[in-house]
Parts: structure tokens; C-alpha cells; sequence
């Protein structure tokens, strides 16, 4: 079997510099990235962010689980619009959703996944886990391990894991390697405490780059030090 990834995108790397709605030049950017790195050998998985449309939480006039549930929709219109940027670019994508939404989209399941996946397509996953109160990265987090991924790409604002925030502390260090349970100790807040504990219990490594340099997609995935490495090389 080919190296098996899924990488993680953000909501608002979609939106690119607007900070809302779908960027299409970025998005074509990203989905040309993405074919490269398939390209070169490697069986793609994908699951999309919603905060370029909604984050529930910062909308005291609604309950959380309305507004999770919000944020899973607005995760279904970026795997479309990620599902056809892939497509213009000449490759070949599907969406499946955690949420039946008959119609548009095949549901999840891990088999589905597998057929997809073994005949080269790019995966979407999208509709986060299907379930409120937990993140699009828990959703990575357990899309990557029931696909057999070896290794999950999170693409994040800046270049690693920093032990603070490096955007209000010029000081912030940056860490080359970590183990899944120093980032739960230390609270480092990169991927939510569920998503780390799966990545751990599977033994899954995770690669944090700098996504708005689409270039460093394959980047990383060829050379992991460019960025931050969770577990994995021995460092479980």
C-alpha cells in the first residue's frame, strides 16, 4: 500500500486573506498543492474546517450544540467547493459526509473510504465526526486512523508548535519534535485534547506546517523537520 496521509485545512486558509466566505485562488493554490502531493505516490485524505463561515462558540445568542451544528454545515459547503477547485485542476475528488444529506453527497463510512481512496481519488471528509462538542481536528484525528493514514498533515497560521503564542510573543520558541503527552502536559492547545489522544493511542504521527505557503504541503510530507513533529521516530 502507497503512504496514506490526511491532511487537516482550516476553514479560514479557504478564505485566504478575506478571513471569511471561499477564496477560489487560494483554493485552486491549495487543490494544485494537494495533486502534487498525490502525485508523488501518496493516498490523500482531506478534512475541511467551517470557521471561514461560522464558529459557533462566539455566538452567545445561540446554544453550543446549535451552533457545532452549524459549524458541521458550513464544513459540507467547503468540501464542495474543495471537491471542485480538485476537479478544475484536473483530478479527481469525492465528498463524503458524517451527515446524510441525500442528494449531494455518499455518508461516511470507512469502507467507502477505502474504495475511494485505493483508485486514487482525493478524499473529502466532511460534516466533522457528526456529532457536537467535538472538532473538525478530533474528526481528522479519527478519519486518519480509520483509513490507515501513516501519518496526519496539520496545516496551521504559522510554521509549528510554539511554546506560546508567537504572534504576541516574539520570544516563542519553537518546538522541532514533541511527544503526544507533552502537548497534552504543557496545554499547547495545537489540536484539542481528544484529537492528540487518538493520534496517540494509534501511534499516529502528526506533521504541523505553515499552511499558507501551499508549497509546503509536499514539503513537509517529504521532510517532516520543516515543521513540527508529534510523535512518531520514536518520540511516542
Amino acid at each position: 500500500m502507497p503512504q496514506r496521509v490526511l491532511l487537516k485545512l482550516s476553514g479560514e486558509v479557504l478564505a485566504g486573506e478575506a478571513g471569511h466566505g471561499i477564496d477560489p485562488d487560494i483554493t485552486s493554490e491549495l487543490a494544485r498543492a494537494v495533486l502534487e502531493l498525490a502525485a508523488s505516490g501518496c493516498s490523500v485524505g482531506i478534512v475541511t474546517g467551517g470557521g471561514n463561515f461560522i464558529r459557533g462558540r462566539d455566538l452567545s445568542s445561540i446554544d453550543r450544540i446549535t451552533g457545532d451544528q452549524m459549524g458541521m454545515l458550513a464544513t459540507l459547503i467547503n468540501g464542495l467547493a474543495f471537491r471542485d477547485a480538485i476537479r478544475k485542476r484536473g483530478g479527481s475528488a469525492v465528498v463524503l459526509s458524517s451527515i446524510p444529506v441525500e442528494g449531494i453527497f455518499e455518508t461516511f463510512s470507512p469502507e467507502k473510504a477505502e474504495k475511494y481512496l485505493s483508485r486514487g481519488d482525493v478524499v473529502i471528509y466532511a460534516g466533522g465526526t457528526g456529532n457536537p462538542c467535538l472538532t473538525t481536528d478530533t474528526a481528522a484525528a479519527l478519519r486518519a486512523v480509520q483509513t490507515r493514514c501513516t501519518r496526519l498533515l496539520k496545516g496551521t497560521k504559522v510554521d509549528g508548535v510554539y511554546d506560546s503564542d508567537p504572534a504576541q510573543n516574539p520570544e516563542a520558541q519553537r518546538f522541532k519534535t514533541l511527544t503526544y503527552d507533552e502537548v497534552l502536559r504543557l496545554d499547547l492547545k495545537v489540536m484539542d485534547a481528544a484529537a492528540i489522544a487518538i493520534c496517540r493511542d494509534a501511534g499516529l504521527p502528526i506533521s504541523v506546517f505553515d499552511i499558507w505557503d501551499p508549497e509546503n504541503i509536499l514539503r513537509v510530507f517529504k521532510e517532516p523537520s520543516i515543521g513540527s513533529q508529534i510523535g512518531g521516530m520514536n518520540n511516542d
